[in-house]
C-alpha cells in the first residue's frame, strides 16, 4: 500500500509562497495593517499538535500515532486507542493485560471532534513591536482579541493525522481526516475561486480518499474519487512536475481499476491518457530520468492491455519503446536511487517479450 504525499508541505512552511500566506491576508497582515504597530502571535496548537512536526498528544491513539478515532478503552486497564486499531490484539500493547473485552468512550471521542473542529481558528492576544523590533507580550494591555483563521494549517494537520492512520491501516480514521480536509479546501475555493494551489492540494486529498477507497474494496467510489481528483488537476498549468505525477497517477489508478474489473477498453482509454500526459513532460523536460521511468511504465501498461486485446503487433512495438528508453537512460550521481526500479521495470519488459518468442513456434504449427 502505498504511502501518499501530503499536499500541504508547502503551505505549511511559513516563509514558502503559498496558501499560507495567502490566508494570512484577512487576519494576521490585515491585523497589523490595523493596529499599526501591533502584530499577532503565530497560531500555535495548546495541546502541542503542529502540522509541521511529530507529535504524540494525549488525544493520540499509541498505535497508528493518529488522532483517536471511534475511541475505545480497554477492559480492565483501561488504556485508549481507536477500535480498529486494538480490535486486532489479545493483549493491551501498553501494559500487556489480558483485554477481557473493549468499551466504546463516547465522551473522550466528542472531545477529539471538538479538539478538530476548533482547530480551525485559535484565539491569540496582539503582540506590540519595541524600537528593537521584538515582539513584547501585550496580553496584560486591554488589546483585543484576533482569532486568527488557520483552516489551511488544519488542512496541514489533518492530512498528517489520516496518512499516519493510513500507513497504520485506519483506513478509517484516514478517510474521515480527509473528508474533512477535503470539506475546508471547498469552503476555501468558493470564496477564493480556483486558484492553482488549492486545486493542487484538492487533486491530491481527492487522490487519497480514492486509496481509502480501494484499499476497503470500494472500487466504484475510489474511481469517482480518482476522476474527481483528475478534473481538477487538469484545471492546473501542465509546467510543474509535482502536479503532472499525481494526474498521471490518479490516471493510472482508474485504469488498473477498470483493468480488474475486465473493462479493458476503458482501462486503455485511462492508461493512453496518462502516458500522454507523461510523454509531455518529458518533451518540455528532458533529461529527468524519474520522468522517463514514468513513461516506461506507462507503455507497459498499455502494451499489457493491447496484448490482452489480441493487438500483439502493437503491444511488442510498445514493450520495445520502453525498453530502448530504459536501456539508453543514464542515471546521474544523485539520481542512483532510481537504478533499482529502472532494473525491476526493465526486466519485467523484456519477460513480456520473451514469452512471446517462446510462444512463437507452437502457435506457427497449431491448426
Amino acid at each position: 500500500m502505498t504511502t501518499p504525499v501530503c499536499p500541504f508541505v508547502k503551505a505549511a512552511r511559513p516563509d514558502d509562497t503559498g496558501l499560507g500566506k495567502k490566508a494570512s491576508v484577512g487576519g494576521s497582515e490585515a491585523a497589523r495593517k490595523d493596529s499599526g504597530d501591533t502584530a499577532t502571535v503565530s497560531p500555535k496548537c495548546p495541546f502541542g499538535y503542529d502540522s509541521n512536526n511529530f507529535k504524540l498528544g494525549p488525544l493520540s491513539c499509541m498505535i497508528c500515532q493518529a488522532l483517536l478515532f471511534d475511541s475505545t478503552k480497554c477492559i480492565p486497564c483501561s488504556h485508549l486507542f481507536c477500535k480498529v486499531c486494538i480490535s486486532r490484539f489479545k493483549d493491551c500493547p501498553l501494559c500487556g493485560a489480558d483485554i477481557e473485552k473493549l468499551e466504546a468512550d463516547t465522551n473522550l471521542q466528542s472531545m477529539v471532534d471538538r479538539f478538530i473542529e476548533g482547530h480551525a481558528r485559535i484565539k491569540r492576544s496582539h503582540v506590540g513591536i519595541d524600537s528593537e523590533g521584538e515582539q513584547v507580550s501585550n496580553e496584560n494591555d486591554n488589546k483585543k482579541v484576533i482569532y486568527e483563521d488557520v483552516s489551511l494549517d488544519r488542512g496541514a494537520f489533518l492530512v498528517q493525522q489520516a496518512m499516519r492512520a493510513f500507513r497504520a491501516q485506519n483506513i478509517g480514521s484516514a478517510k474521515s481526516r480527509l473528508t474533512m480536509c477535503a470539506e475546508d479546501i471547498r469552503d476555501q475555493l468558493e470564496k477564493m475561486g480556483n486558484t492553482s494551489e488549492l486545486c493542487s492540494q484538492l487533486g491530491a486529498v481527492l487522490g487519497m480518499l480514492g486509496d481509502c477507497c480501494r484499499a476497503t474494496g470500494d472500487a466504484a467510489r475510489a474511481i469517482n474519487y480518482f476522476e474527481e481528483s483528475v478534473e481538477f488537476l487538469t484545471k492546473l498549468p501542465a509546467d510543474d512536475l509535482e502536479i503532472t505525477h499525481t494526474l498521471s497517477v490518479s490516471l493510472n489508478k482508474i485504469g488498473d481499476l477498470k483493468y480488474y474489473d475486465g473493462d479493458l477498453q476503458a482501462a486503455r482509454s485511462y492508461y493512453f491518457r496518462s502516458l500522454g500526459v507523461r510523454r509531455d513532460v518529458i518533451k518540455n523536460h528532458p533529461g529527468i530520468a524519474s520522468q522517463v521511468l514514468d513513461v516506461a511504465v506507462s507503455l507497459a501498461k498499455v502494451a499489457d492491455v493491447d496484448r490482452t486485446l489480441g493487438k500483439e503487433d502493437v503491444a511488442v512495438d510498445g514493450f520495445q519503446e520502453a525498453i530502448k528508453l530504459l536501456e539508453s537512460l543514464t542515471l546521474k550521481a544523485e539520481e542512483a536511487g532510481l537504478e533499482p526500479r529502472r532494473l525491476s521495470v526493465l526486466a519485467f519488459l523484456k519477460t513480456q517479450l520473451e514469452e512471446k518468442q517462446s510462444e512463437a513456434p507452437a502457435s506457427s504449427v497449431s491448426p
